[in-house]
């Protein structure tokens, strides 16, 4: 079985280079933990089998590297992207020694290959390279879970599956990026949905509703527009750095002076939208600048009233904005987020990942659900200062727990 390692170091998010340039430019000397969270420990259990093959693929991630023709690729589609950044970027390797993978088995002492238990992962390095650990570790994880663990499915039908999807969400006005890196089931699932999203786009009637794939790699393969925003993380460990009282305003002015005038959509819940709201409504002339606001945590049929009401009070006018909705979306959700959005007046994008590139069924019975894992890994901190996250969804509060308290309070958010 061959080793499951990215197919190009673009072979990841679009925000993770943008991230990876805004650190390299603006903390450099900055040390940085990940940590990783199976939240699917319980139902879908790894097995030492799993963690040797996934341990493996790990040492032979130095093999991948930016190419002369990847790099003139990605200096004339993302201008953004300087040239002392992109060579820092030609230099990268991937270093294995920054990753510490462990098995825990269920049972202590079971040595066999079938053993279940959970993986424990740990990347430790300066952040302007273990930036780049999350994406395809997440992805390589579950490509391999699918390979040794699970392997009652297979690709039929999900060419079709992912075409019909794009169809419907095209004919809606839907338009629509492809975020389904880090949870994928494999590249090639990836590279199928990719490809039949092209396909539903072109056949589609009415203008183009195919915004384009979260991941470079593949936005290169297909001739698409790489996307992306931010990520909870850069909040995250500035909040570390700098304190949490000006978070927001810090965050978003560090991007701001790196990427003005594009790639500012701000997201909103790493400390809660509520406290985003409040920050954001003291600078107006920021909320005009930004063009919009990605939804990631809480109830998304509420965000976008809340967000008209905020827009409206700052005298801006919705139909300049856009909100993008990007948790767990699937076709009835992003449908009648759609029409919400036309009703309220914003423009709207919907980035959706698991419903396409980890959606099927069993091999042995169709009407039977493959789940996908739940799995993240998350910036657990900074020159040793802890890194936490308060979403809208507070069963997703990630990070040290006195520092969530601490930060909580800050806020006047309910303890």
């Amino acid at each position: 079985m061959a080793l499951v390692i990215p197919k190009s170091i673009l072979d990841t998010d679009l925000y993770k280079l943008t991230m990876q340039q805004a650190v390299f430019k603006q903390f450099p000397d900055v040390e940085a933990t990940y940590q990783f969270t199976n939240r699917s420990k319980s139902s879908m259990p790894f097995t030492r089998e799993c963690f040797q093959f996934f341990k493996e693929s790990i040492n032979d991630f130095p093999r991948v590297y930016l190419t002369p023709d990847e790099r003139v690729w990605l200096s004339q589609t993302c201008p953004y992207f300087n040239q002392e950044y992109l060579d820092y970027l030609e230099s990268y390797r991937f270093n294995p020694d920054q990753v510490h993978v462990t098995f825990i088995p269920f049972n202590t002492g079971d040595y066999e290959p079938t053993a279940q238990g959970d993986i424990e992962i740990t990347a430790r390095g300066p952040w302007k390279e273990t930036i780049l650990w999350e994406v395809p570790l997440m992805a390589c994880l579950s490509e391999a879970y699918f390979s040794t663990v699970d392997v009652d499915w297979t690709y039929d039908g999900q060419a079709e599956k992912a075409y019909d999807k794009g169809l419907e969400l095209f004919k809606a006005e839907c338009t629509v990026s492809e975020f389904g890196t880090r949870r994928r089931r494999s590249f090639h699932t990836q590279d199928i949905v990719v490809s039949a999203l092209v396909r539903a786009s072109k056949e589609s009637k009415g203008e183009e509703r195919l915004a384009g794939t979260s991941n470079v790699h593949l936005a290169r393969k297909y001739g698409l527009a790489p996307s992306g925003t931010v990520a909870h993380e850069w909040f995250m460990g500035i909040g570390a750095l700098r304190g949490y009282e000006q978070v927001h305003e810090i965050a978003l002015d560090i991007w701001e002076k790196i990427y003005a005038p594009v790639l500012l959509v701000a997201l909103t819940d790493t400390f809660t939208t509520d406290a985003f709201f409040k920050d954001i409504s003291k600078n107006p002339e920021r909320a005009r600048t930004w063009r919009g606001l990605r939804q990631d945590s809480g109830d998304p049929f509420v965000f976008g009233p809340r967000a008209k009401e905020l827009y409206e009070a700052m005298g801006i006018s919705c139909k300049e904005k856009m909100i993008i909705y990007s948790d767990s979306l699937d076709l009835e959700k992003a449908l009648n987020l759609k029409k919400q959005a036309d009703e309220l007046g914003f423009q709207s994008l919907f980035g959706i990942g698991t419903f396409l590139t980890n959606d099927f069924s069993k091999a042995s019975d169709s009407f039977t659900k493959s789940k996908a894992l739940n799995i993240v890994i998350k910036l657990s901190s900074v020159n040793g200062k802890p890194c936490v996250k308060i979403s809208d969804d507070l069963t997703k509060n990630t990070g040290d727990k006195d520092t969530v308290e601490k930060v909580k309070k800050l806020f006047g958010l309910p303890a």
